[in-house]
């Protein structure tokens, strides 16, 4: 018999609808408000960058756990513009960002703060993981019993119940 849940028809959840995160429009890859500005400004420490360049070196180094948007770059070099941190020019159809001595300034300011682009390697060990249980449950959601359904969701649910408890202590 078909469900029509497993296939992401109906009722808007399942993995054809991003009901779990994981269809159209999913972002797993985000960093917290405010990240955005640190990264730019160290990365333009180490010379002129365009934006998209920004975007591919933030992915690069955090193992592609973080891949900032356009949509999230973009603004911020403007905003970091309108504050005088960065200057920007444009050659050849690209404009292309520096910081200014304000922005050195800042960025000396940042010291080693934590949140620097390279992602430790346990991180990104992490995020492997946790996308390969993703895979597993995308697979016994086709494939799987009613049973076996209802068991993997108490198992899911104990586990980040589990992580929580990490957490806490």
């Amino acid at each position: 018999m078909f469900d029509n849940r497993m296939h992401g028809h109906g009722c808007g959840k399942g993995p054809m609808r991003g009901g779990w995160g994981m269809g159209p429009g999913f972002s797993g890859r985000r960093s917290p408000r405010g990240r955005i500005r640190a990264e730019i400004l160290r990365l333009l420490a180490d010379g002129p960058k365009h934006g998209y360049e920004l975007i591919q070196i933030i992915s690069e180094r955090s193992g592609g756990m973080w891949q900032p948007s356009p949509g999230s770059v973009y603004p911020t070099l403007s905003l970091l513009e309108d504050q005088g941190l960065v200057t920007s020019t444009e050659s050849d159809g690209r404009r292309t960002y520096s910081l200014t001595d304000s922005g050195v300034r800042a960025v000396e300011e940042l010291g080693g703060e934590a949140g620097a682009t390279t992602t430790p390697e346990d991180f990104v060990d992490l995020g492997r993981e946790a996308m390969s249980l993703v895979q597993a449950v995308r697979q016994l959601a086709f494939s799987a019993s009613e049973a076996q359904r209802e068991a993997a969701l108490s198992i899911l649910a104990e586990a980040r119940k589990s992580i929580y408890r990490l957490l806490a202590e």
